[in-house]
């Protein structure tokens, strides 16, 4: 074989290697039920702050660690748990109108990494105009 051909293979072999490192590492949507039966795959669960129950944050404590309660969007059984945040808490959380989580479960905690906010537009105080 000639040292082009030879080059030629082990670039492909990396392109290959590399995709598939890539559809491995994604992740899913998904609901804390499903989250909860495969506790090894990370999701995205989407959901509402349940303002009812505590948030905790201390940054003199740890500023990467925020709790709070969420509800998933699950429209047959919708499930309440606990999430522990890795990062500080955001700013304007109370207001989000939805939250995107992505992480996985660890016991009955949903550890996220990150988080997806959408909160209520500043131009209008998440309040809807009304028709002219």
């Amino acid at each position: 074989m000639k040292k082009i051909h030879i080059l030629g293979i082990i670039i492909i072999a990396v392109a290959i290697g590399a995709i598939l490192t890539t559809l491995g590492s994604t992740s899913t949507y998904a609901n804390f039920t499903e989250a909860t039966q495969s506790p090894d795959n990370e999701f995205h669960v989407v959901g509402k702050l349940n303002k009812e129950k505590e948030m905790i944050y201390d940054p003199k404590t740890d500023a990467n660690i925020f709790t709070f309660y969420m509800t998933d969007m699950d429209t047959l059984n919708p499930t309440t748990k606990k999430v522990v945040l890795h990062k500080n808490k955001p700013q304007d959380f109370e207001r989000s109108e939805q939250i995107v989580l992505i992480g996985q479960m660890k016991g009955d905690e949903f550890h996220a990494s990150d988080i997806l906010m959408k909160c209520p537009s500043k131009y209008n105080d998440g309040k809807p105009q009304a028709a002219k």
